[in-house]
């Protein structure tokens, strides 16, 4: 099975694995707070869940969603804030079984396009592919916050490689998001996976270089942990300053994580 078909089941088998982080949770731990500022648990759920049911939008019914993007307003926070209301309002028990239903239907509606099939989304139209390892991204950063939350140490695997590629295509996000000038040197990258597997990028020949583990790589673009905290090292002016602005998704970069935050580290 070639990568572009292995994204939508690691989709699938990621999105499980943030389902095993809740499913047996009593009604008061989905009210627990997460490191996200004035986010419980049951706010990261709601917020996956009108993700994917963007992403089901995207893929089913392009033009109905290129309508709704284009009815957002300017203030993102408002319409994170909308979005979740949809979903962070219901009792526990139905916020799992919508946030079930929807990450199902994103599955299959990506899943029934060509790989590489265009389709619109909020920044510019992505392959289904790529759309695909966007929600794997969504659930890294989102089930760590939980998996925090909970006190709970998770256990990666080599579908992280989709989200690393991710990270890496869309490595000038975090100078845009924040109005900065991207560098025009090129970046390489050589990240170790879960198995131990090394995955390379960029010029192999560039003296601007990101080296790391894929745990640390992903928890450093997700901004779930600090640079300080990590086993992500730089080499290069240019790679130095893509430590500080490091992240995989276009909205406001936020503050992050402070150093030294968490005790345990993920890798």
């Amino acid at each position: 099975m070639n990568e572009a078909a292995n994204v939508m089941s690691d989709l699938a088998a990621e999105g499980d694995a943030v389902d095993q982080l809740v499913c047996d949770l009593e009604p008061s731990g989905w009210a627990t707070p997460t490191p996200a500022p004035d986010w419980t648990v049951a706010h990261q759920i709601a917020h996956l869940a009108a993700t994917f049911r963007m992403a089901t939008l995207s893929a089913a019914d392009p033009e109905a969603f290129t309508a709704m993007a284009a009815g957002l307003g300017s203030d993102f926070d408002a319409n994170v804030r909308r979005a979740l209301g949809q979903f962070v309002n219901d009792p526990p028990e139905v916020l799992l079984a919508r946030w079930r239903e929807e990450r199902a239907a994103a599955g299959k509606a990506l899943g029934a396009l060509p790989p590489d099939r265009l389709v619109p989304w909020l920044v510019r139209p992505l392959p289904a592919a790529t759309l695909a390892a966007a929600g794997l991204m969504e659930l890294f950063g989102h089930g760590q916050d939980i998996a925090d939350a909970l006190g709970i140490r998770r256990v990666h695997t080599d579908r992280l490689l989709h989200l690393v590629g991710f990270a890496v295509r869309t490595w000038d996000f975090g100078y845009l998001a924040r109005g900065l000038e991207v560098p025009a040197a090129a970046l390489r990258f050589e990240i170790v996976g879960p198995s131990g597997a090394l995955w390379e990028f960029g010029p192999d020949d560039s003296t601007e270089r990101i080296t790391g583990s894929a745990v640390d790589f992903c928890l450093l673009v997700t901004r779930r942990r600090h640079h300080e905290d990590l086993n992500v090292l730089a080499q290069g002016e240019t790679a130095r300053g893509w430590l500080e602005v490091a992240q995989a998704y276009r909205g406001p970069a936020g503050a992050g994580r402070r150093p030294g935050q968490f005790e345990h580290r993920e890798s």
